[in-house]
């Protein structure tokens, strides 16, 4: 049987926050969330995330710095960027997609099915080519 992620939520807003944990949980995904940058580096020690959902503006730090930290500590953890700031042709993004510090990037607002479609692309990068 396969496992499902250890997927790690990191937003400032308390709605966005439940809705994608809502919206993991409900596909038996095992979630953690965070609502600061400080929050999540210091749960990430803790645990081995596969997958992290990460806004690119939070109150004490920017996501793409968040993205390179959790990157030292979790190499192998797929980080998808979400963001009502940032357009997926930003350059910022764009760079960070190009280089691998994001797998995804998702705008706000977005739809449950892309969040989903969002893991099951992030997870494809995980397994082993043939």
């Amino acid at each position: 049987m396969e496992s499902l992620p250890t997927i790690l939520v990191i937003d400032d807003e308390p709605d966005m926050l439940w809705v994608l944990e809502s919206v993991l949980r409900s596909n038996n995904f095992d979630v953690f969330k965070a609502s600061t940058g400080a929050e999540a580096l210091a749960i990430a020690p803790q645990t081995e995330f596969e997958i992290a959902f990460l806004d690119a503006k939070l109150p004490d730090m920017e996501g793409l710095e968040i993205a390179r930290l959790l990157k030292v500590s979790h190499p192998s953890t797929k980080i998808i960027m979400i963001s009502g700031y940032y357009y997926e042709h930003d350059d910022k993004i764009q760079e960070a997609l190009r280089t691998g510090l994001i797998v995804h990037f998702i705008p706000k607002p977005f739809s449950n099915a892309a969040i989903v479609d969002a893991v099951k692309s992030a997870r494809l990068l995980s397994q082993p080519s043939d």
